[in-house]
């Protein structure tokens, strides 16, 4: 976790410091002694978590969170002396709210809350593009087409079909030497149809580019 440490203090920014080494998996990449300092760190390094002390002259805490915005905040534990701003915090979407002095185990706490939020995070994102994905790849997969006969209902596979003609309220679907008659009109069947390897080439035939 790439880590940024917003305090006015020079010994409220160490002692965060010195909690992190007990933590390896999260590297200090910045230390900020304001919140327009803060808010140039996060545009250029993108930390993934801010340790973000709430009373700060010019620019307090919940202003940088706001600045910021909701898009592009990283996880945020706000860092004060002063218990009265708990609610405001987890209402700025918070992980967690220490309280100074932080002790060992109570920064551990938060570092645990902090994985578990990004863990969420990631899981969703990943959610998010393979739905992204499978919105770009649904047209080109090939659904069977149910056609009755005589003998009952049979799948065929649009890749199977050679043309698609049209006969009055069917499309007859030529299949090599066969064929088959589908109560359906052309213009249904060329939006079912994947798109890119059927053309409509005339207003009664559909024909399969690879044929």
């Amino acid at each position: 976790m790439r880590v940024v440490i917003v305090d006015d203090e020079p010994l409220a920014r160490r002692g965060i410091r010195q909690l992190l080494a007990d933590h390896p998996d999260a590297q200090i990449v910045a230390e900020c002694p304001s919140g327009a300092v803060a808010l140039a760190a996060v545009q250029t390094l993108s930390p993934d978590l801010l340790f973000l002390d709430v009373q700060m002259p010019e620019m307090d805490g919940f202003e940088v969170v706001r600045r910021i915005g909701v898009e592009r905040i990283p996880s945020v534990v706000f860092v004060t002396a002063y218990d009265e701003f708990a609610v405001n915090a987890f209402e700025a979407s918070a992980v967690d709210y220490l309280m100074k002095p932080v002790g060992p185990e109570r920064f551990s706490a938060a570092m645990r809350r902090v994985r578990e939020r990004q863990t969420e995070t990631a899981a969703l994102a990943r959610v998010a593009e393979l739905q992204a994905l499978l919105t770009q790849v649904a047209p080109a997969i090939s659904q069977p087409l149910l056609v009755t006969t005589a003998k009952g209902t049979i799948r065929i596979d649009p890749d199977e079909i050679d043309w698609i003609g049209a006969d009055d309220y069917y499309a007859v679907l030529h299949v090599g030497v066969k064929h088959y008659l589908l109560r359906e009109s052309l213009a249904s069947l060329e939006d079912r149809l994947p798109a890119g390897r059927f053309v409509r080439v005339h207003r009664s035939a559909i024909v399969n580019c690879s044929r």
